[in-house]
């Protein structure tokens, strides 16, 4: 396996993982959060979603968010299948750019974003992003627990 495939496989499985978890959020549950300053389910589905774009919008521009205006503005939210399905050629399109980079690039390439203080290498910035996925599948989990309902097993 080459370098990008590996770090596609990883978001491949990071986010098998967390649709595994989203497919046990029913609609009414959607809205639930823990408190007022909190997401709602449905709310961190999108945020985890819109994020990698967000993301891959930075790597394009090597650290540069611009004024990027958001696919997801806007939108009601919905259904869960209506997120995925949206979400689905941002997904492919960040895939497809992680396939144009050499090992190399992972290594020579560098994300800067002085506004937060960071400077990582490509390769490094992009584990970060599934590393940010995981973090708010943990998170999910914890609202499952909060609510008392059954909380997939999502480490199969």
């Amino acid at each position: 396996m080459t370098p990008s495939e590996i770090l596609i496989l990883n978001f491949e499985e990071t986010r098998r993982r967390s649709i595994k978890l989203w497919a046990a959020i029913t609609p009414e549950i959607y809205f639930w959060k823990p408190d007022p300053g909190a997401m709602s389910c449905i709310e961190m589905v999108r945020h985890v979603l819109e994020t990698e774009d967000i993301y891959h919008v930075i790597i394009n521009n090597r650290g540069n968010l611009g004024n990027y205006t958001s696919p997801w503005a806007d939108r009601p939210y919905t259904t869960l299948k209506d997120e995925l399905d949206f979400a689905k050629p941002y997904r492919q399109k960040f895939f497809e750019t992680i396939n144009s980079f050499t090992p190399g690039d992972l290594n020579s390439i560098e994300i800067i974003r002085p506004e937060k203080g960071q400077r990582r290498k490509l390769g490094d910035y992009l584990l970060r992003i599934a590393y940010h996925e995981a973090v708010h599948t943990g998170q999910m989990l914890d609202y499952f627990r909060t609510i008392g309902i059954h909380r997939p097993a999502i480490w199969d």
